[in-house]
């Protein structure tokens, strides 16, 4: 992902549509074939040239064809015929957006089966399920998985829906009129490429395309987001549930020896906020004067490469949390226990309602024991085998089947179904 966004790989990009665009001119017999030949033959730059001229020309694009026209010669009169310098720079971009989301795409994909093998695997994996970070009812450790797995595959989705209508280029010419450029070159250039083209370009490719983008990448960093603060909730000490590997050699803490801390969960949260406030830099990029300012030029020369940097970053780290993640299914067991069956209520509620009780009546029953449970810990289930009005409804063997947590788990096939055909 890095080689992408070097100067290096940025001018190659410019020298690859200008060179794209003179084969397209000596089809028409415009520029003519031994200057074609002289052109492709000794076109070349250096990055350290190109900067050093453009301390003088204050101006990237003519420096760097400069740059190329002191390596090709009089045949380099050709080069840049008829373009403006958004024609290279936003086709240019077009190509390294293409690249890049090409990658970021196969690593959310890589990441989404890293999630359905974990889900897969932990299907049947008891643990309580939690709401305002409040024991709730039982679940799946399996089930809960699922759900990042089948967002993660949302991501890929929206990537590859951004990168492609982000991957787009322009050879309009100044303010998009086509007047030195003729739409057919366009379209043949950006085929040969392999680019779409921008349906009315002013001087750029509008940068609602661009902001999408960037708002598509904010939301799978948001995502990896979701899932490190799921993951560092569990490794807290008295949860515990599960954590990161903690390798060999590896140390938690300068001062206390004892620490295992979700360092990598925690950087992938960091580094989603960064991600976030590129999204707003890009959505402020939208707004350009006319046909065409350059405020949005400098904001992308650090939001674009920090997005896809970031984001590639953060997956493969995702990928590496998951792939060691040390899950502790019996601790699960312990944390659901803990609560002494509180997580049973809203059963206990439904078998009084199903006995005849209404649903307020019901929920007084059920409501008072269980803040009876909470303050004295005495388990629900014995509070309600003592209750007069729990008791007249509800058997030891009813109570025995209203906590048992294999019958929150009874349809999670019907999901596991749907995670096994991602």
């Amino acid at each position: 992902m890095s080689a992408i966004w070097v100067e290096e790989a940025k001018f190659g990009r410019w020298l690859e549509v200008e060179l794209a665009v003179c084969r397209a001119w000596a089809r028409r017999g415009i520029i003519p074939p031994e200057d074609l030949a002289e052109i492709e033959r000794k076109a070349d730059f250096t990055v350290e040239r190109s900067q050093e001229l453009e301390k003088t020309t204050n101006h990237d694009v003519v420096a760097f064809l400069t740059d190329v026209a002191e390596h090709v010669g009089p045949a380099s009169r050709w080069i840049h015929y008829g373009m403006t310098s958004s024609d290279v720079l936003d086709t240019g971009m077009g190509l390294a957006i293409a690249r890049a989301g090409a990658l970021l795409i196969q690593e959310q994909a890589a990441l989404t089966q890293t999630l359905r093998q974990l889900a897969l695997t932990h299907r049947d994996t008891v643990s309580v399920g939690r709401t305002h970070g409040v024991h709730a009812e039982p679940t799946s450790f399996g089930l809960k998985m699922s759900g990042f797995a089948f967002e993660s595959r949302r991501n890929e989705e929206r990537l590859r829906t951004a990168v492609a209508q982000c991957a787009v280029g322009k050879l309009s010419g100044a303010v998009g009129t086509y007047a030195t450029l003729p739409p057919d070159l366009e379209r043949e250039v950006l085929e040969e490429i392999g680019l779409g083209a921008e349906t009315v370009s002013t001087q750029v490719v509008a940068r609602d395309r661009h902001a999408e983008l960037i708002t598509a990448i904010a939301i799978a960093a948001s995502s990896l987001d979701r899932l490190a603060t799921e993951l560092r909730h569990l490794q807290r000490t008295e949860v515990r549930e599960a954590e990161e590997a903690f390798t060999v050699g590896q140390k938690g803490s300068s001062a206390m020896p004892h620490k295992r801390n979700p360092i990598t969960a925690e950087r992938i949260s960091g580094l989603a906020r960064v991600i976030r406030g590129n999204a707003v830099a890009a959505l402020e990029d939208v707004a350009l004067w006319h046909e065409r300012d350059i405020s949005h030029s400098s904001v992308e020369r650090v939001i674009l490469p920090d997005a896809f940097l970031g984001l590639d970053y953060m997956l493969a780290k995702s990928r590496q949390l998951i792939d060691g993640l040390v899950v502790y299914p019996e601790r699960m067991q312990e944390i659901l226990e803990s609560s002494g069956g509180l997580v049973f209520s809203q059963r206990v509620l439904l078998a009084l309602v199903a006995c005849g009780l209404t649903r307020e009546d019901a929920y007084v029953v059920v409501q008072r024991n269980a803040m009876e449970c909470w303050n004295t810990k005495v388990p629900l289930r014995e509070l309600l085998a003592r209750d007069a009005d729990a008791s007249a409804h509800l058997d030891a063997a009813a109570l025995d089947d209203i906590f048992d947590p294999s019958w929150y788990l009874r349809h999670v096939d019907v999901v596991m179904q749907r995670v096994e055909a991602l």
